[in-house]
């Protein structure tokens, strides 16, 4: 399978963590890339005061913190 989501955020980021538990039981581990913002100027940046943020990438539509299993649903 090939990725298909990008989950931003920082290790370390207990919200991060829920996000990726939240999303894994929707979407398999194979399907998402976690991207650590933190060595990128321009995502750190973007995301720095909203990680975790669950992008899609065949239309990067995003999901910023907080969002629930509904949400991830729908952008399935």
């Amino acid at each position: 399978m090939s990725v298909k989501f990008n989950l931003y955020g920082t290790l370390g980021c207990h919200l991060c963590d829920d996000a990726l538990a939240l999303c894994t039981a929707d979407i398999s581990v194979e399907e998402i890339s976690v991207v650590d913002i933190i060595d990128d100027e321009k995502l750190l940046e973007l995301y720095r005061i909203s990680i975790p943020v669950l992008e899609r990438l065949s239309d990067h539509k995003k999901l910023f913190w907080p969002f629930d299993q509904a949400q991830i649903l729908e952008l399935l």
